[in-house]
């Protein structure tokens, strides 16, 4: 059975910037993999050469099997891709804009009870024949996330499918594409939302200046951040200088270490006693998948 993805040496130049440097990555089918980076480390390049929205300057990809480059139409027949910007038709309404995208893979009326699926799944329903010009911001992700379904293809890749949506639709979006996921798709996600990942994704690679600095399963990422994080939150907001080797984030007055014990916290409580900081909120959390992403991006 092909993997779902194969990815094999490439890189990719923009005149003197080289975006992608040597890339090897393989997705199995039905897996739901994350793939994490910050701004500019590549990943939007890579999706772009996956669509054959790019071409590689060298390497090869595959889609199913299917070279993305010499096997075109095959490969774009088996993926769906759900891009971060809000970029639609706007003259067609909902269901008209799903019929021509699956118009232009071959599918025609008889493709219309998985269109029917796919709006009523999103909470699209009673926007079916609304332009798409008058459509929230909300419902138009809702609408792409279609629009990458139509054809029914078996590999679907979300690119910030859920920034700037609010809380209730995150949790629609999700239960779908949890149930997509269950039912055979394999799903690629890039999201700033770590937590997402975290939960959803269990296996993850992270990107950093064009290159995979890390690939592994969520559980071991996890297991890369010994010990626990202590989030403070103090009054005055002043932490001590002895406790400075220890901080691991600070926003405003809350401050978070990292301990590789759980005995550091008496010296953490003297040392703030010691200075004569109150206080005034203390959790011990478990580090998360954001804590593995941020040493290894300051590494």
């Amino acid at each position: 059975m092909s993997p779902a993805i194969h990815i094999e040496q490439v890189y990719k130049s923009f005149g003197p910037l080289q975006a992608l440097k040597g890339i090897n990555l393989t997705i199995e089918q039905g897996e739901f993999f994350a793939l994490l980076g910050p701004n500019g480390a590549g990943k939007s390049t890579l999706i772009n050469l996956l669509a054959g929205l790019l071409r590689p300057t060298s390497g090869r990809l595959s889609v199913m099997g299917h070279d993305v480059v010499t096997e075109y139409r095959q490969a774009r027949q088996l993926l769906g891709v759900v891009p971060q910007e809000l970029v639609f038709d706007p003259f067609f309404n909902v269901r008209e804009m799903l019929r021509f995208q699956a118009g232009y893979f071959g599918l025609g009326r008889e493709n219309d009870a998985w269109i029917d699926e796919v709006i009523e799944s999103l909470g699209l329903a009673d926007k079916a024949h609304t332009n798409m010009r008058r459509l929230s911001g909300g419902m138009k992700r809702r609408a792409l996330i279609a629009q990458a379904l139509a054809h029914r293809p078996p590999v679907l890749v979300l690119d910030e499918p859920t920034a700037g949506v609010d809380v209730e639709l995150r949790q629609m979006l999700w239960a779908f594409i949890k149930r997509l996921n269950r039912e055979g798709h394999t799903i690629i996600l890039t999201t700033h939302y770590l937590e997402e990942a975290e939960t959803l994704c269990s296996r993850v690679a992270m990107l950093k200046q064009g290159e995979i600095v890390a690939l592994d399963s969520t559980e071991n990422l996890l297991n890369r951040v010994p010990g626990k994080n202590l989030r403070l939150r103090l009054a005055p907001s002043h932490l001590p200088s002895t406790l400075h080797p220890m901080l691991r984030a600070n926003e405003g007055d809350i401050w978070t270490l990292a301990l590789s014990e759980a005995a550091q916290i008496e010296f953490v409580l003297a040392e703030l006693r010691a200075a004569d900081v109150r206080i005034e909120d203390m959790q011990l959390i478990e580090a998360d998948l954001e804590d593995v992403f941020m040493e290894i991006v300051r590494a």
